[in-house]
Order: structure tokens, then C-alpha cells, then sequence
């Protein structure tokens, strides 16, 4: 007899609570194999999928795609040991178990839950398993069973053009396309994207919006002419004008990324007594070693550096001198903790919203190195891959807000960091260099601290220092 046990939402990690499903991978009735993803969910952090540590039937599902669940709440229930449709009935999403788990070990489970991965089992083919329609021992009212309890409990998304069988994975990158598509009940699967190798994109989303938006303008248009006159009638009424609704104010929740970055920004707020300096360089300087690092060619040529690549490897420079702004306060124990190394986090904007990456051991790497690792992040950002780990740990944050075209900002810490650098826009200035006036190719620096790990001199020495080595990167040289 099938074992009916129930899968969790397991913990995440890195203090997440809850998640936000995305999409389902597998429907009520499929077969699936140990540690094979069965959902795609966003967690403030990351999207991932998540593997089912059980082999056997799908016969519940807990939980529509958009909505949000908590950490522990039943995720779907697993017929193990089912080998037909008779041995595990499909049952309605939200629907008990028929026997709790209690997630108790079982030869049947994998046991070591990794999210986003398996135990390198390879995941076996979905198939659906149905219930016979013409079986000579059934019950005259037995075929009409299966009919009412197989019945999805939400309304079917509306399909724009045929779906052709297609299964498996959609082509989209971007949840922001797979979020708008939602909203509008639009199914991914029946659209061909646009993009390299059929990839769908938010034109193609827009597109079929507009469609299913022209087909229900007309259909709307066609039943209201009959009461045209009558309705003219009636908002000409005065008292008619005067009931009309007012305009209401949209709602957003914070909730996914934005919901992470408001609770983060306000505890950085309510928590460190924070200050800022910031102060003018030249970095004309700069920007000329940066070009002869990238036209070097033969044994001395390599990867191309970026500017934020040869900011970080100053930071990282800055810090060993003033080791107070690679800290943390313990506020429990009410004392300063020193850390040893530096995980430098860099802001990157997404589609998804603001994302702080880490580079692990910044202090052990040259500029190279810090941009090759800032390149490889950032196109995790940009895909929505970036995992957990990846986004937290950071001990000192650079935030290059020059690139939206800014001069200048005051950041917020990044919490439980002590410092953060904030960088403008490098454009041409007036200056006066070597006692005479020039156009010289200036940027705006800032420095946001928490004041209880040190006081104004560290920071302004702190800042004095990147300052100078953006002007004179043969400072640098002293400490390769």
C-alpha cells in the first residue's frame, strides 16, 4: 500500500522565513524522482528551485504561484510506493494529507535536501498518471470522480496561442516577465519568445497582453451597445456625476527583495548612529593607469579592469590601514568585533531590485582577480541565479551610484557592515593641478560610518586615503 507523506518548505538558510511561489514544476498526479525540483520559489534573496526528498506520486499541492509561504508549511504530498493511479488518488490543492509524515526518514527519501540542488541522481521524465476511462469493473458513477477531483481550484490562466505539448521548463530568465505574465493570467507556455534561442522576453509578455486586452475590449464593446443611450443618460445626471468613486491609491506589499531591503535599510537606520564625509579627487590619473592596464598586450595583457575593480582594490588597501571600518557591533555583549578579512559587497540594481553580491577574501585578491569575481556576480544578478550565500557575509560595501548619473549621496549602511563608500560619476571638471587651471576628470567620494566604532579622524583618514590613491595610484605600489 502507498505511503502518503507530506514535504515541508525547508529552511533556506541565511534567516529567510518565508518564500513566494513562482511556478510549479510538477502537477497533481505526475511521478517524480528523489530530490528532482518540484517548485520554483523567490525568497528575498534568491530564486531557486527546490528538490522533493521523496519518489512517488504528486497527489497534492499546498499553495497558488504568487502567494507566499512560510517556512515548515506543507508544500505538496508524495505517494511513496504508488504504481498506479488507483494506489494514489489525486486530491485538491489544499487538501489534508492522508497520513502525516512528520518528515520521519524513509528509504524513500533522499534525506539531505540541498535547495536549488540534487544528490546527483538525474531527475526522472514527468508523466501523468490517469485514471482509466473505460475499465470494465468500475462503477457506473465511479468515471465522474476523477473529473471533479482532478479540477484545478483556481481559475486557468488565459493561454494566448497554442501550447503544442510543450513540457518542461519555460524559456524566461526574468521574473519580472514571469511576475507580469502572472498578474495578467498569461500562460508562458503558449508564447514563442523573441530572444536568442526562443528565450521569452517582456515585449513578447507586452505583446500578448495587448492581444488578450483588444479581444475583451471587443467583446465588451459588442454587449454594451444596446444600453449606450441609457448609460449617456445617466452619467449626465447630476446626482449621477456626484456617486461616481473616487480614485483609490495603488497598495504594494513590501514583500520578496523590496520587503528584505526595507527591513534592512530601516534596522540600519534605527540602529547605527551613522555620519558621512565625503570629499573631491582627480582622477584623471586613474582612468590613464586603468587604460594602460587594459592596452597592455603579450605576457603583461589579461582581462580587461573595470574602474569598480581598481576602487575595490583600494578599498581593500584602505581597510588593512584602518582595520576599525572592517568591523561589526555586538550590541548584546556591547562590544566591537574586528574581523579579519574583507568580503567586500558591491550594490548592483536588477530587475528583481537592489542586490548587494559579495566578493569573498577582497583582501587576498588583486584588481584582476576582484573583477573577474565582480563580473561573475554580476551576471548571476542580472539572471536571478545568486544564491543565499552569495548575497550575505559582506564585512565593507562600495556603492557606485555614478552610473545612474549622479554626483553625489549619502548611503545607508549596509547592516550589520560599520562602512560603506559610495562613488559618483567620473566626468570633466575644472580643477586647478600643478598651480594652474585644467579640465581634469573629477569624482565625488563619500563615506558613511557608524560612529561607535571610531571616531571622525579614522574616517576621514580612511576616506584621505582612497582619495589619494585615486589621484596617485603609485600610492598603491607601497603595499603590492
Amino acid at each position: 500500500m502507498a505511503q502518503v507523506l507530506e514535504f515541508k518548505l525547508p529552511d533556506l538558510g541565511e534567516g529567510l522565513t518565508e518564500a513566494e511561489i513562482v511556478r510549479w514544476l510538477v502537477e497533481v498526479g505526475d511521478v517524480v524522482a528523489i530530490d528532482q525540483p518540484v517548485v520554483e520559489v523567490e525568497t528575498a534573496k534568491a530564486m531557486v528551485e527546490v528538490p522533493c526528498p521523496y519518489g512517488g506520486v504528486v497527489t497534492a499541492r499546498f499553495g497558488e504561484e504568487g502567494s507566499e509561504l512560510p517556512v515548515g508549511a506543507p508544500l505538496l504530498t508524495v505517494a511513496v510506493g504508488a504504481t498506479d493511479a488507483s494506489s494514489a488518488a489525486p486530491v485538491d490543492d489544499g487538501a489534508a494529507a492522508e497520513e502525516p509524515s512528520g518528515g520521519s526518514g524513509s528509504g524513500s527519501g533522499s534525506g539531505n535536501v540541498l535547495v536549488g540542488y540534487g544528490t546527483g541522481a538525474p531527475a526522472a521524465r514527468r508523466r501523468r498518471i490517469r485514471p482509466e476511462r473505460n475499465t470494465a469493473s468500475a462503477a457506473p458513477a465511479a468515471p465522474a470522480a476523477p473529473a471533479v477531483v482532478s479540477a484545478p481550484s483556481r481559475p486557468a490562466p488565459v493561454a494566448v496561442g497554442e501550447v503544442n505539448g510543450r513540457q518542461g521548463p519555460v524559456a524566461v530568465v526574468s521574473p519580472l516577465v514571469r511576475r507580469l505574465a502572472r498578474q495578467h493570467e498569461i500562460d508562458l507556455r503558449g508564447l514563442t519568445g523573441s530572444g536568442p534561442d526562443g528565450l521569452i522576453l517582456r515585449a513578447d509578455v507586452d505583446s500578448a497582453i495587448r492581444q488578450v486586452g483588444q479581444a475583451t475590449e471587443a467583446a465588451t464593446r459588442t454587449a454594451a451597445e444596446p444600453v449606450v443611450a441609457e448609460a449617456s443618460t445617466a452619467v449626465a445626471s447630476p446626482s449621477a456625476a456626484g456617486a461616481a468613486a473616487p480614485a483609490t491609491a495603488e497598495r504594494i506589499p513590501l514583500r520578496g527583495v523590496r520587503g528584505a531591503v526595507a527591513d534592512k535599510l530601516s534596522r540600519s537606520r534605527s540602529e547605527i548612529p551613522d555620519a558621512t564625509c565625503w570629499v573631491d579627487a582627480d582622477a584623471t590619473e586613474l582612468m590613464a593607469a586603468r587604460a594602460a592596464m587594459n592596452a597592455a598586450s603579450g605576457p603583461s595583457g589579461g582581462p580587461k579592469v573595470s574602474v569598480l575593480a581598481l576602487l575595490a582594490r583600494i578599498c581593500t588597501a584602505a581597510l588593512a590601514r584602518y582595520p576599525e571600518l572592517n568591523s561589526t557591533v555586538d550590541t548584546a555583549a556591547r562590544e566591537i568585533v574586528r574581523l579579519p578579512g574583507v568580503h567586500l559587497g558591491f550594490a548592483a540594481q536588477t530587475e528583481r531590485g537592489l542586490v548587494v553580491p559579495v566578493v569573498r577574501d577582497a583582501h587576498t585578491r588583486n584588481a584582476e582577480s576582484i573583477g573577474a569575481e565582480i563580473a561573475r556576480l554580476t551576471e548571476l544578478a542580472r539572471t536571478g541565479k545568486l544564491s543565499p550565500a552569495q548575497l550575505t557575509g559582506g564585512t565593507f560595501t562600495l556603492n557606485n551610484y555614478g552610473v545612474f548619473g549622479v554626483d553625489g549621496s549619502t548611503p545607508i549602511i549596509n547592516h550589520p557592515e560599520a562602512a560603506m563608500l559610495g562613488v559618483g560619476r567620473i566626468m570633466p571638471k575644472p580643477w586647478v593641478h600643478q598651480g594652474e587651471l585644467a579640465v581634469r576628470q573629477v569624482v565625488q567620494l563619500s563615506l558613511t560610518f557608524d560612529h561607535r566604532v571610531c571616531d571622525g579622524g579614522t574616517a576621514g583618514g580612511f576616506l584621505r586615503y582612497v582619495a589619494d590613491c585615486v589621484e596617485q595610484p603609485a600610492v598603491l605600489l607601497r603595499t603590492l
